[in-house]
């Protein structure tokens, strides 16, 4: 595939953008610029089509300008947008949704982006237990700002040290979130013992997506809730990606584990600026949407008729159609299929997964925490990647990251991205 003329509007966006690209994580090589998608596919400026697994890092649940989510959006945007007092109909509809699928919601409260969310959780759990440290786990992503950006992708050599993910951040953010390691619980229990009576919160992704996908071992998750319950901690589920991709009732119920604070966004609506949080009764009435509550929550844009239509179509979607069933399936299709490509060709692999989500990782046996992930091997993940784009497949080419699968694909999308990784993996390892 040719990428001219992607590569000369980019090279126009770097003079009005730093980078020419809108947040750190779409800048790669090559410089694609999109111009339109559809269903399951993604077209670039150069006219190349792409069956899409990045699908916007997860959002596309249902697949790209789905129309049953655009004309829901379109209908409702010709009698609402937003007002800035007092809540919509939209609102008070989706929040009975939530409160009817997700176990630990009680109450819910509505922003734009899981940065904000995560923000939010913490801040409660800071409020509630009147502590100021918080656990988080290495690899895990929880957004941009300072209380988690930290031991995210770590350098091998920074792995569960003092690594701060920007400049800026202050050292009191930095040194008041302590980092342990995913599936393990002594490890857990021994940094709550060296900070006894400090820590607020355990955030953490269920399933540590950001780094590809980490199975959470048989009891881990038990034992973390049952950690919080004992050191009058709130556990929190960072479900932005697991929510509603797995499950209408999030992954902590295919887990059978109930936090006490849940953040959700991206596939809650398809694609559509839509984060929230949601919990217990006893917390969530500590925010100042609630008479006397004293936690700050606000934000101009929270509730806005856009985000909330396409919630509702979306969950609908899953409620009336089996849009799990099919994306569930479609992915122990791509899974058994990569596995029985690599066993043909002798190549060193673990593919992994949940549902709708996978990837293959280059080593020979199944990673639990992000240290296992050093025997990758990150250049053939990446290499591998960038020949299937260049081959009308669009997996992110970067290291360590899932793919997902979407309502829009089909058993044919599957098949034909199988045919075209063999095809990719013969040429790699002449």
């Amino acid at each position: 595939m040719k990428y001219d003329k992607s590569e000369a509007l980019h090279k126009d966006a770097m003079k009005t953008a730093p980078g020419g690209t809108h947040t750190a994580n779409r800048y790669v090589d090559p410089h694609f610029v999109f111009k339109k998608a559809n269903g399951a596919y993604i077209y670039d400026a150069d006219d190349n089509k792409y069956i899409d697994y990045q699908a916007a890092f997860g959002p596309f649940i249902l697949g790209h300008n789905y129309k049953t989510v655009n004309d829901r959006v379109f209908d409702v945007l010709q009698r609402t947008d937003l007002f800035g007092v007092g809540t919509t109909d939209l609102e008070i509809e989706l929040a009975n949704k939530l409160n009817e699928h997700i176990p630990s919601v009680d109450q819910v409260l509505f922003c734009n982006a899981g940065s904000e969310a995560t923000y939010h959780a913490i801040r409660l759990s800071r409020a509630v237990t009147e502590r100021k440290k918080i656990i988080k786990f290495q690899g895990c992503y929880h957004g941009w700002h300072d209380y988690v950006a930290r031991n995210m992708l770590s350098d091998w050599d920074k792995v569960m040290e003092r690594d701060p993910g920007s400049a800026g951040i202050l050292d009191e953010a930095i040194d008041n979130t302590l980092v342990c390691r995913f599936n393990d619980l002594g490890n857990v229990k021994q940094t709550l013992e060296e900070n006894k009576d400090e820590v607020a919160a355990i955030i953490l992704e269920p399933i540590p997506h950001n780094i590809g996908c980490i199975m959470p071992q048989d009891g881990f998750l038990q034992g973390l809730r049952d950690l919080a319950d004992e050191n009058g901690i709130i556990l929190i589920f960072d479900e932005i990606i697991t929510g509603f991709r797995h499950g209408l009732g999030g992954f902590q119920e295919a887990a059978g584990v109930t936090p006490d604070l849940t953040t959700f966004g991206k596939a809650m609506a398809n694609g559509f600026p839509m984060a929230a949080i949601g919990g217990k009764k006893k917390y969530m009435e500590r925010f100042n949407t609630n008479p006397g509550g004293d936690v700050w929550f606000a934000g101009t844009f929270n509730g806005h008729a856009v985000g909330t239509a396409a919630s509702l179509a979306t969950i609908e979607m899953m409620e009336n159609e089996p849009v799990h069933d099919h994306i569930f399936n479609l992915g122990d299709r791509m899974r058994n299929g990569l596995r029985e490509i690599y066993d043909r060709l002798g190549i060193e692999s673990y593919v992994t997964g949940y549902g709708s989500v996978y990837t293959s990782y280059f080593m020979n046996f199944e990673p639990k925490n992000y240290l296992d992930l050093k025997h990758n091997d990150g250049d053939f993940y990446v290499k591998y990647r960038r020949k299937l784009i260049d081959n009308g497949v669009f997996e992110m080419p970067v290291n360590l990251k899932r793919n997902h699968i979407s309502y829009s694909h089909t058993k044919g999308d599957i098949d034909t991205t199988l045919e075209i990784s063999e095809k990719v993996l013969k040429e790699m390892i002449k």
